[in-house]
């Protein structure tokens, strides 16, 4: 009888220490499906991470190709309005048959239109001269026709109002009349 009552304290105590170890288990297992649960979350959340610092990538990068396009073609506005004035002063240029009070004057318009050609040099604008070459819809537009059977077929014979470029960007096209066979 002894053994028994001895034996029982410790059965007692073995099915204590058996029970805690059953509920440190279940625990274990509760907190290994949370850290699994917590792991998949956080995969989530590096992806939304990673995609939200592409976008911003992108969108940096569309801001700056923006903002550089801004720059580049910010004097449009004014070269378009200056345009008309240097077609004014090579018409008073290329006057035939003028007074000679009226060539004194040239001189002072040759060299305002000369200043005026160097400042849009320096901004990058070029002037669109095709003479001879075929006709290209993206930088001319042909006003008028002419049947020259000694020239190609679509081929520009004359400017009839100077196109310009900004850059590499067309700010007036080049109105012209071309060869049609």
């Amino acid at each position: 009888m002894k053994k028994k009552k001895e034996e029982q304290p410790e059965l007692l105590e073995e099915s204590k220490e058996l029970e805690q170890d059953t509920k440190l288990n279940e625990e274990m297992l509760k907190l290994e499906e949370e850290i699994q649960s917590l792991t998949e979350a956080n995969k989530g959340l590096e992806e939304k991470v990673k995609l939200a610092q592409a976008e911003l990538i992108n969108y940096r990068k569309r801001k700056d190709e923006e903002t550089e396009s801004l720059l580049k073609y910010a004097n449009t506005g004014i070269i378009t309005e200056i345009l008309p004035i240097i077609d004014t002063f090579e018409k008073v240029i290329n006057k035939d048959n003028v007074s000679e009070e009226f060539k004194n004057y040239l001189v002072g318009f040759k060299m305002i239109y000369k200043n005026l050609c160097d400042i849009l040099k320096k901004y990058g604008v070029e002037e669109i001269n095709r003479v001879g070459q075929v006709f290209d819809p993206n930088l001319e537009q042909a006003l008028l026709v002419e049947s020259d059977p000694s020239k190609e077929d679509d081929i520009v014979l004359e400017v009839l109002l100077k196109g310009y470029k900004l850059k590499d960007r067309v700010i007036r096209p080049a109105s012209v009349k071309i060869n049609q066979l």
